[in-house]
């Protein structure tokens, strides 16, 4: 399965979460797309399950982003474990 791009992924999961941040009963029609978005997005079927993936991905990203931090930066010796 393709993944999106955390950026992106981070993106969606904020702008879902302001667009449903009002408490309306009604639900907004940008809201709605964004919920498919993130369901298609994360091979889901309901938004509360993409939202659980998509910040576990987030989060697997983030932990990948600080454990390869600096090693192509030819900024000298790195010692991997």
């Amino acid at each position: 399965m393709l993944m999106p791009h955390p950026a992106v992924l981070r993106t969606l999961v904020a702008e879902y979460e302001a667009a449903t941040a009002g408490g309306s009963t009604a639900v907004d029609t940008r809201a709605q797309d964004l919920a498919y978005t993130l369901c298609v997005s994360t091979g889901t079927r309901e938004v509360t399950r993409a939202l659980e993936v998509a910040r576990s991905w987030l989060a697997a990203a983030t932990d990948t982003d600080t454990t390869t931090a600096g090693r192509s930066t030819g900024d000298g010796p790195h010692v991997y474990a």
